[in-house]
C-alpha cells in the first residue's frame, strides 16, 4: 500500500493525514483525542456542553465548560504528549469568544470552528495569545475554519484578508455527507441519498466533487499569493481507505473522519451510545 504523505499544517507536521472530527456533548473527548494523536492523526475535542460531567454544570454550565476545557486537553496529551491536539468550537456557540481565548490559553493546537462563519476567530486567538493588533506576529495555535461552498470560503477568506491581514492555516471542507450544521437543504441531500438511481447518484457525488475542487483551488490560490502552504481536508461519507484515497486525488491534503471513531473502545461515549450506532439501520438516519 503506498504511503500517504504526512500533512503539514504550519510547523505542525502530522504522520497520517487525517483528523478526527468533533463530535459534541462527551462524544469525543480526552480519551479519543488523544488515541488518535497518539497514532499519529488530530485529535479534536468538541466544546459543546463538554464540562457536563462536572459536578456544578447544572448550576453554572459555563464556568463547567471552560474549566472541563482544560482539564480534557490535559488528559489528552497525557495520553499523546508529542501528539497534535485541539478543539472543534461552534460559532453558534453562546459564549464563543470566551471558548475560544480558554481554549487558546489551555495550549490547543488548533481550533477548527464552524456553525456559522468564524469571522472573529483571528481576533480571539491574538488577543489570547497577546498579540492583538500586531498582525506581523505568528500565531500558536492554528485557525481552520470549516466551510461547505466556494462562496463561503471566499467570504470568510476575505473578510479575514480585509480585517486582520490573515489566512487560516487549514481549510475543512464537510459536504452534505458531513454530520453538523453545514447549510445544505433538505432537497440537496434527498439528491445524494442512497436510495436515488445510480445514474443519479454519480451525478450529483460529481456535481459536488466539482465544488471541492474548486475550493481546493482558490485556497491553492491564496497560499501562493501569501507565500505559504494552506492544507485543505475534506470531511463527510469517509468510511474506508478508498474513500480516502479519492479525497486525495481530488487534491486534498487530508480527509476528516468523525463517525468512524464513534464506535471505537477510546471514544468517550458511553456504551449503550457506541451500541445503537452498530445497532443502526439505514432508515434510522435521520435529519434532526
Amino acid at each position: 500500500m503506498e504511503k500517504m504523505k504526512p500533512l503539514v499544517i504550519g510547523d505542525l507536521v502530522i504522520e497520517k493525514p487525517v483528523i478526527q472530527g468533533g463530535m459534541g456533548v462527551g462524544i469525543s473527548l480526552s480519551s479519543l483525542a488523544g488515541a488518535v494523536a497518539k497514532a499519529g492523526g488530530v485529535g479534536i475535542i468538541s466544546t459543546a456542553q463538554i464540562g457536563f460531567r462536572e459536578l456544578d454544570f447544572k448550576e453554572n454550565p459555563l464556568k463547567a465548560n471552560l474549566r472541563a476545557i482544560g482539564s480534557e486537553l490535559k488528559k489528552a496529551r497525557e495520553i499523546a504528549p508529542k501528539g497534535v491536539i485541539g478543539f472543534n468550537i461552534m460559532v453558534a456557540t453562546r459564549n464563543y469568544e470566551e471558548y475560544v481565548k480558554t481554549a487558546v490559553k489551555a495550549g490547543a493546537d488548533i481550533i477548527i470552528s464552524g456553525a456559522g462563519l468564524p469571522v472573529s476567530l483571528p481576533e480571539y486567538v491574538r488577543e489570547a495569545e497577546g498579540k492583538a493588533g500586531d498582525p506581523a506576529a505568528g500565531l500558536k495555535t492554528k485557525l481552520a475554519p470549516i466551510v461547505s461552498s466556494l462562496k463561503s470560503v471566499s467570504v470568510i477568506c476575505k473578510l479575514w484578508e480585509r480585517k486582520y491581514q490573515t489566512t487560516p492555516d487549514l481549510v475543512v471542507i464537510e459536504g452534505p455527507l458531513a454530520g453538523g450544521h453545514l447549510g445544505f437543504s433538505r432537497e440537496q441531500l434527498a439528491e445524494l441519498e442512497a436510495d436515488t438511481t445510480d445514474t443519479a447518484h454519480t451525478f450529483h457525488k460529481e456535481a459536488y466533487e466539482a465544488e471541492i475542487r474548486s475550493i481546493i483551488d482558490f485556497v491553492k490560490k491564496l497560499g501562493e499569493k501569501y507565500g505559504k502552504m494552506i492544507p485543505v481536508v475534506v470531511a463527510g461519507g469517509i468510511y474506508t481507505h478508498e474513500d480516502v484515497l479519492r479525497q486525495l486525488e481530488l487534491g486534498a491534503d487530508g480527509v476528516q473522519v468523525a463517525t468512524r471513531f464513534v464506535t471505537t473502545e477510546e471514544c468517550d461515549a458511553a456504551d449503550a451510545f457506541k451500541q445503537a450506532y452498530v445497532d443502526a439501520r439505514p432508515e434510522d438516519i435521520e435529519i434532526v
